[in-house]
């Protein structure tokens, strides 16, 4: 189906984050599966982004059937692979900072002012890390007093 853009000056055929918010509820209420599909696609590109913004903003007043769910689905599991190769990302960091200290588990984990079982949760991505226990950390793999 083609899909028009009422009383906008947006193309339907250009990217979706070049789309006003207008033309994103256009798309999920009048639109096809094209347009989902590609609106999903900036979602899981940037799932905290513009597109994922304006699609939130759309689904808090209307609730186009069978669309709003979808998309609220696309959104959380977009974030949640995020979070999850974030969270990742961190433990890889904690398992390098160790190393590169040439310290124990537990010599790492007294220096740093925490118990060899909690950096043991923080090195697997159990557990992540405060902002200000990885400060703590680059600071020892880092500073001249080790």
């Amino acid at each position: 189906m083609a899909l028009a853009f009422r009383n906008l000056t947006a193309n339907p055929s250009a990217p979706v984050g070049d789309w006003p918010t207008e033309a994103v509820q256009a798309a999920l209420e009048r639109g096809d599966l094209d347009h989902w599909q590609r609106l999903a696609a900036s979602i899981r590109r940037e799932p905290w982004g513009r597109t994922a913004r304006q699609v939130e903003e759309v689904l808090s007043h209307s609730r186009p059937y069978g669309v709003a769910e979808l998309m609220e689905s696309v959104i959380a599991l977009a974030r949640n692979a995020v979070e999850e190769s974030e969270r990742e990302a961190v433990a890889v960091a904690v398992r390098d900072s160790i190393t590169r200290s040439g310290l124990s588990r537990s010599a790492f984990a007294s220096r740093i002012g925490t118990s060899a079982s909690r950096l043991s949760t923080y090195a697997t991505g159990k557990v992540v890390p405060s902002a200000t226990l990885m400060v703590r950390i680059q600071r020892l793999v880092e500073g001249p007093d080790r």
